[in-house]
């Protein structure tokens, strides 16, 4: 055999060797240098050793997929069970993990307690509801970032999210029936508030100057004030505010509305009390026939008719200006109702265009809101003097008590039709909000809070009932600015 014969012979058994010693160890080589096709290495001891090169294999890098701790991929979801209710969204389990029910039933009906048949189309899920309608699921938290929304007077107000704003009507289902049977409940509740200070102080021995009724009115002042500017004027502000009515020309139009409404509440109380004081002066000069004149002697020694000296000083009130008797003070009484009466209704119109995914919510929120203005109003109904008839004092808590519920009817009537973000209904609603709020700034500040605070009967009252008055006060303003945050 020829010599190179012997060397491959040789280099096979090498190569046999380091073959199995490598299975089992690894061995350190040195010193290559390339024989030809082969490369010899040198090992430990100064053996050499034939060593070929292998090709590695090409490697895929593959992204890693987010995938919520705990939920089992999409694919493998058949079923959600196990439902239940977080605040107003409906939550159901798969496996260790809780998914969101997105297209979950808004009404008052019982949610299902499992969903079957659950599939994929594209990236998301949906499962099939007892009643066969679809419904998608996500993992909980994956529409944390999503808007918070809430509604002023029938417009859903967004903050923050990444929706694309739309002014087009939104379809939503509504509870008609259940709609029907709580505009009920708001004429109940209304009535409660208007009629009970009426009722209490007629046919019971508290009177209006008593430490109760005093502190019932200066909660009921507290309430007229926060209505005005943390309700009204905050949601006329987000009416004109309103990215679907554009940008006003006029950034400062609805302070301009408030001011109006103000300005017209003076100024019908001043015609007011000058045609009294007309029809008094005239009355107190032109003695009816065969009535018999009296005459006496001034403080400065001048001979005058009694009765005519008629003026501001001489019908002063608690030493003010302001001219006593039923027709002045009624005339205030129904100032206060005008400036209610026109946000009542937009009230009860509102409350029954918002979603049901918000309506009961904002139900309750009315309520107390209707108590605390029909108290409101009806101290100030009762403190009315006897001269006023008692079919006229009921004639004025009964608009209180009917105007919401009438609302609410409209609002039935127009529900699926209504579309809060057009632009002429949010002239509209932001109009009658601002001009309402300007009617009971007037009426909460100078005639309720002025009137008695500076010129009435706390101005020199004990100071038990002046602490219970101011701290009645901040009630009604704390309270009505808290439900705020709702309605």
């Amino acid at each position: 055999m020829s010599s190179l014969g012997r060397n491959l012979i040789k280099s096979c058994a090498l190569l046999c060797c380091v073959t199995v010693v490598a299975a089992q160890q690894t061995l350190t080589l040195s010193n290559c240098v390339q024989s030809g096709s082969i490369e010899l290495c040198q090992g430990p001891g100064g053996t050499t050793y034939p060593f070929t090169r292998s090709v590695a294999p090409t490697t895929t890098t593959v992204e890693p997929v987010s995938i919520t701790e705990g939920s089992p991929p999409s694919s493998s979801i058949t079923a959600v069970s196990g439902c239940h209710m977080h605040e107003t969204q409906q939550f159901c389990i798969a496996g260790t993990a809780e998914y969101e029910i997105i297209g979950a039933p808004t009404g008052t009906e019982e949610l299902p307690a499992r969903y079957t048949g659950c599939h994929s189309h594209g990236e998301e899920i949906f499962c099939i509801a007892p009643d066969g309608s679809e419904v998608e699921i996500a993992p909980e938290g994956a529409h944390e970032e999503g808007p918070d929304c809430h509604f002023h007077a029938g417009v859903e107000h967004c903050i923050g999210g990444s929706e694309e704003v739309t002014c087009e009507r939104v379809d939503r289902d509504y509870n008609v029936p259940l709609r029907i049977g709580l505009l009920f409940v708001i004429l109940v509740t209304s009535a409660i508030g208007v009629f009970s200070p009426i009722l209490v102080t007629s046919f019971t021995k508290i009177h209006t100057t008593s430490i109760i009724f005093v502190g019932l009115k200066q909660f009921g002042a507290g309430v007229i004030i926060s209505t005005a500017f943390v309700h009204l004027f905050t949601h006329a502000s987000l009416m004109f505010g309103n990215e679907c009515l554009g940008e006003l020309k006029y950034e400062a139009t609805t302070a301009a509305i408030v001011m109006a409404g103000i300005f017209i509440s003076f100024l019908v109380e001043y015609i007011g009390t000058r045609f009294v004081l007309w029809r008094r002066s005239k009355r107190a000069h032109s003695p009816a026939p065969g009535e018999n004149v009296e005459y006496e002697r001034n403080g400065d020694g001048k001979t005058v008719q009694d009765g005519a000296q008629i003026g501001p000083v001489a019908l002063s009130h608690h030493g003010h200006s302001t001219p006593p008797g039923s027709t002045t003070e009624k005339l205030n009484v129904l100032v206060l109702e005008a400036g209610i009466i026109f946000h009542s209704l937009l009230i009860g119109l509102t409350l029954v265009v918002a979603g049901d995914s918000f309506f009961l919510t904002l139900f309750a929120v009315i309520v107390f809101h209707q108590m605390f203005e029909g108290v409101a109003l009806g101290t100030c109904i009762a403190a009315l003097p006897s001269s006023v008839s008692w079919s006229h004092k009921l004639l004025m808590a009964t608009a209180f008590m009917l105007v919401t519920p009438v609302g609410m009817a409209i609002g039935i009537g127009v529900l699926n039709q209504f579309n809060g973000s057009d632009p002429s209904t949010i002239i509209a609603i932001g109009t009658l909000d601002a001009f309402s709020a300007g009617i009971l700034v007037w009426v909460g500040v100078v005639e309720m809070l002025a009137s008695d605070w500076m010129h009435g009967v706390l101005l020199q009252a004990p100071v038990g009932k002046t602490v219970v008055a101011l701290l009645c006060l901040i009630a009604g303003m704390a309270l009505m600015s808290l439900l705020g945050k709702w309605a």
